[in-house]
């Protein structure tokens, strides 16, 4: 009987309701993107703060961490929907707002730990040779040690990217028309769980898949090995990079 319910695929289904899923797609990777580059940005922030020596600015940002760290992302989607926003502003500002701030605060506490841990691996004789020379810390920073400590921190950051497109299905909780919304939908319509949830499953190892192999190609060419394909015909012809013709 299982068998013979699990052939007996409609994808009907799917198709009479293909808006929502396009919708949801949509509003999955909004989120997605919105909640990561500002989790970069709050991130190298947070991360920057962990490293300095003024306790006023180290412990709030250590704080912040351990908090979205230690915390479940999805009560910190219903905090911010139901209790912060409302709070701040008197009334909801809608799921996209509320996710996306969401999304945003967990990825950065991530992120900064992944920046923190980046830039604490460059040895810091790098940072010791340019203040020799006359640089002023944030300079010798923004243009020797982060660059250097950003190649190290694709990976990581990477992974970060997948698992908050991942995550981001949690802010259907709060009735965004994200994904899973599209997916519950559909099995609410039709009584029935295979079709509607295996879809959800495709389009998100679909989106990992083709996010997995954008994240490959920039590791790959920020990497230290890495040789743009002319050098690369040079080097095969036995020429300096260098050299004419």
């Amino acid at each position: 009987m299982v068998i013979i319910d699990f052939l007996d695929i409609r994808l009907d289904m799917i198709w009479n309701y293909k808006e929502l899923f396009i919708r949801g797609i949509w509003v999955t990777l909004s989120l997605t993107a919105v909640g990561y580059v500002g989790g970069i940005i709050l991130g190298l922030l947070f991360g920057l703060g962990k490293l300095s020596k003024r306790k006023w600015i180290y412990y709030p940002c250590k704080y912040y961490v351990d908090f979205f760290r230690g915390t479940p992302l999805l009560v910190q989607i219903l905090i911010i929907h139901l209790a912060v926003i409302p709070t701040i502003f008197g009334h909801s500002l809608g799921y996209f707002i509320s996710g996306a701030i969401a999304l945003m605060l967990n990825c950065a506490a991530y992120n900064a730990e992944i920046i923190r841990a980046g830039i604490q691996s460059i040895e810091r004789g790098q940072m010791e040779a340019a203040r020799s020379l006359g640089m002023p810390h944030k300079t010798a920073m923004r243009y020797i040690i982060l660059p250097q400590a950003f190649r190290r921190m694709v990976p990581p950051l990477g992974n970060e990217l997948i698992a908050l497109l991942k995550d981001s299905s949690l802010v259907t909780v709060i009735a965004a028309n994200d994904l899973l919304y599209a997916g519950k939908v559909v099995a609410g319509a039709y009584a029935r769980f295979w079709e509607p949830y295996i879809t959800v499953a495709i389009l998100y190892l679909l989106l990992t898949y083709i996010f997995t192999k954008i994240i490959t190609y920039v590791e790959k060419r920020f990497s230290n090995s890495y040789i743009p394909t002319q050098r690369r015909r040079a080097f095969s012809f036995g020429r300096s990079p260098s050299a004419g013709g």
